[in-house]
């Protein structure tokens, strides 16, 4: 059986107590012991002529996350100008960033010229850095035809996918290249999980294929999206079992008269996802009669961690008592506090709509609640202020044992900062 250590991963029963007392709950708190060796993990990958990894901010944008990732030796992926100007104010250099977005940013131009690196992700958009930037040197990214992930939400390829330029649309891209005097030094494709060697390799001889048509491409972006084991029965992507593949056909390419390709990366789970965890209070115990279920119900939810109402995520659950002291195990579903009956923490395993109980420490009002796995998807796509409930704070646990605020718990008057009555309501 798992212990709640092993759930716990870098936390202890007296920091997670410590933390309640110090900081309140809902928070997030974070590893930085966890994310330097993650980010060491993938630096560790053998591309044979040189590598860039990028680390996908969307996962997890918080300033702390990003120093700690780029002072480890990491670019940035942003997926919006918004998250490239955010990975700046945290002092990334504009040149590390590279920016992949749907929605072309009003201040594309200045952001270019700061020198963040542009990939194209549609005609439109390879039309438009040609009309304001004529001779410039971008990236582009195509859809090889080719989708991987574990539902249809996170399959970011193929042909049920909005993401990247159709590859059959190949000419048309170098037309406009051609038009403008653009210089295509970078092809990126993601198909949504690189986690299987098979897949990820089928993808990679897609790209050099697309390469042979592209003369100035120096480098190669193959995406990210390696899963990780969140949970005790769940394993984590061998990076360089899963790279393998891609080292031997990057090789057997330039062997081939192609071109020495640069091999870029861009991870976010991989680097954060087990580096984060949610810590909760237990607020009430119900039950709904011998033919009903136990509920634990906690003052977090879909308002800091909405995987498991959007995809039936799994997410380690351990109850840690308000004092030390052995408790029975009992069943439960654990469900969050916003007034929604699909805030629950414990779906069943993919399906959202259905439920599975847990076996978990009794629990009391003020014991503890740490929601692991929680340093990717979490804090950047929840459902903040849902219900009104004020924005958790976020917490670095740094590698000597020390505590530091990152994000400050939001209040009320910054929840409503925003809006405004007009005077005919006043």
């Amino acid at each position: 059986m798992t212990t709640a250590q092993e759930l716990l991963r870098f936390l202890d029963e007296d920091q997670v107590r410590a933390l309640q007392d110090r900081f309140g709950t809902p928070l997030y708190v974070y590893d930085q012991a966890t994310l330097e060796a993650q980010a060491q993990q993938a630096l560790q990958l053998p591309a044979p002529f040189g590598l860039t990894v990028r680390y996908a901010m969307k996962a997890c944008p918080s300033a702390g996350v990003l120093r700690v990732l780029t002072r480890g030796g990491l670019h940035i992926d942003a997926s919006s100008g918004w998250e490239a100007r955010r990975a700046i104010a945290a002092g990334v250099p504009a040149g590390h960033i590279l920016l992949t977005a749907q929605q072309l940013p009003d201040d594309f131009e200045e952001l270019f010229a700061l020198g963040v690196r542009f990939n194209a992700c549609s005609l439109g958009q390879l039309q438009a850095c040609g009309e304001r930037f004529p001779g410039a040197e971008v990236g582009i990214r195509l859809n090889p035809g080719l989708g991987s992930g574990h539902s249809s939400r996170t399959n970011v390829g193929g042909p049920s996918a909005s993401f990247g330029i159709w590859h059959t649309h190949l000419e048309r891209v170098l037309e406009a290249a051609r038009a403008y005097e653009l210089r295509i030094t970078l092809l990126h494709t993601h198909i949504g999980s690189g986690s299987d060697p098979e897949v990820w390799q089928h993808c990679a001889r897609l790209t050099l294929n697309l390469v042979r048509h592209l003369p100035d491409v120096t480098a190669v972006n193959l995406g990210g999206g390696y899963k990780i084991g969140r949970m005790s029965d769940e394993t984590s992507t061998d990076l360089l079992h899963a790279a393998g593949p891609i080292v031997d056909e990057l090789r057997r390419f330039a062997a081939d008269g192609g071109p020495r390709l640069r091999l870029e990366i861009e991870p976010g789970t991989f680097l954060v996802g087990n580096a984060g965890a949610v810590v909760a209070s237990v607020i009430d115990v119900v039950d709904t009669g011998k033919e009903g279920f136990s509920f634990i119900k906690t003052d977090t939810g879909m308002t800091e961690i909405l995987r498991p109402s959007m995809y039936g995520a799994q997410h380690p659950l351990t109850v840690v008592p308000r004092e030390d002291g052995d408790r029975p195990l009992r069943e439960y579903l654990v469900v969050g506090h916003c007034c929604e009956s699909g805030d629950i923490l414990t779906p069943a395993p993919g399906d959202p709509e259905a439920l599975r109980v847990r076996p978990l420490a009794e629990a009391r009002v003020g014991d503890a609640v740490v929601i692991g796995g929680a340093g990717a998807y979490c804090a950047a796509m929840s459902a903040k202020n849902y219900n009104s409930f004020p924005e958790a704070p976020e917490v670095l646990l740094d590698k000597d044992g020390g505590f530091h605020l990152l994000r400050r718990r939001q209040r009320l008057d910054q929840v409503i900062a925003n809006e405004s009555v007009p005077d005919f309501l006043l």
